[in-house]
């Protein structure tokens, strides 16, 4: 979405996944903005909020991404409708399907129709990823990959932030270049959608392989949220009822851009 506006928004619906707080890759601070200008009756939580795996290893937890959970908490308390449904990363949190946490509901799936009458299935996703499903271990590799590629990218973005250049994703630019990574990206929206039609649904919106994506497959409606490590995006639905991707990396490059603003002359 270009030129976001920063003023306050209002939407029906915000969908958000793979926000993978405890990690260092996690923009939290972004997130928290777009939190507090964002108004919505629903807030869909889809997954890998909260990065268990990484915090099993080593404990980071900044006062930001706190703060992300306290915002989530307060809106849920003010009446905004907050659902959780855990991924693989935050899996221990299925444990508690059905569970109200400080006003939001956990849920192993969930179900939503739009303005326009579209009935859409949410669900995380890694439950339809071959490799989560048949090779646990391998999954663990590819998450000590991912958060190398991920430590890459700060560090790439670190130093363009010096030279005055805006955000780039160079880990997003690497897996749309690698041709395994687009082969199981495209595998697995077929999937999703398959799913969805065969469950009676006009479309389906999802997480886990931080590619936010809205699209039509064969008629069904394909809504993937990204991420907000690398990409930082959500899925919203606005008040006349359409879908739209929100891309909030913009910020990234105005904040960089005022950090490196010269004085005025006087």
């Amino acid at each position: 979405m270009d030129g976001v506006s920063f003023k306050h928004n209002r939407y029906r619906t915000i969908w958000i996944s793979d926000v993978h707080l405890g990690t260092s890759g996690c923009k939290a601070e972004l997130l928290l903005e777009f939190l507090k200008v964002s108004k919505s009756e629903k807030i869909f939580l889809v997954g890998d909020i909260i990065d268990g795996w990484r915090l099993k290893k080593k404990w980071y937890w900044p006062q930001a991404h706190n703060d992300v959970i306290q915002k989530l908490l307060r809106k849920a308390r003010k009446g905004v409708k907050v659902v959780f449904i855990p991924g693989n990363h935050d899996e221990a949190a299925r444990k508690y399907i059905g569970v109200n946490f400080g006003d939001i509901i956990i849920k192993k799936e969930a179900y939503h129709t739009t303005l326009k009458g579209k009935k859409l299935w949410i669900i995380h996703g890694d439950q339809f990823d071959s490799v989560i499903r048949h090779a646990r271990w391998l999954a663990y590799v590819g998450d000590k990959g991912y958060a190398m590629l991920i430590r890459l990218n700060n560090l790439f973005n670190n130093i363009r932030q010096f030279l005055k250049l805006p955000y780039w994703s160079l880990s997003k630019f690497i897996k749309q270049k690698v041709k395994k990574a687009v082969s199981f990206i495209t595998a697995y929206e077929l999937v999703m959608t398959k799913e969805a039609k065969r469950r009676g649904f006009d479309g389906v919106v999802c997480g886990h392989i931080h590619k936010a994506e809205f699209k039509s497959i064969h008629d069904i409606i394909y809504c993937n949220s990204g991420d907000w490590v690398e990409s930082m995006t959500a899925i919203v639905e606005h008040l006349d009822g359409n879908l739209e991707i929100v891309d909030w990396s913009s910020r990234i490059s105005q904040e960089h851009s005022k950090h490196f603003q010269l004085p005025q002359k006087t």
